[in-house]
């Protein structure tokens, strides 16, 4: 059985924009494969989630805390300039090409944004 963890609603990230989101030390433990920071990108009703980590060199993506530089439904990691399809999390450009970011498993309920957790 599978319990669902509220992130946000879905008006807390820009459409067309992300936000970042740190778990609480707790929640961390229980999923500890999400690692503590996580990214919500939004396009429209859609919304991706994954680790706010660069597969290239294990930073976050994040240019501050926070703020991401979105180009193009594209994701550009702040550190070494890798370019990530924010629908799939597969670099298309950059030192990590062909590797993707950790997805992490969603769903939008109502207008709550719930991270599943088994």
């Amino acid at each position: 059985m599978s319990v669902r963890k509220t992130l946000c609603r879905l008006a807390d990230i820009p459409d067309g924009g992300a936000i970042a989101l740190d778990l609480p030390a707790e929640s961390a433990n229980a999923a500890e494969a999400y690692a503590d920071s996580l990214i919500l990108l939004r396009q429209a009703a859609q919304v991706f989630a994954y680790r706010n980590v660069c597969p290239h060199a294990g930073r976050r993506l994040d240019w501050a805390p926070g703020r991401f530089l979105i180009e193009n439904s594209h994701l550009i990691c702040a550190s070494h300039g890798a370019v990530f399809a924010i629908a799939s999390g597969l670099c298309v450009d950059g030192p990590c090409r062909g590797e993707s970011l950790a997805a992490l498993p969603i769903e939008i309920v109502g207008d709550e944004v719930h991270l599943a957790q088994l």
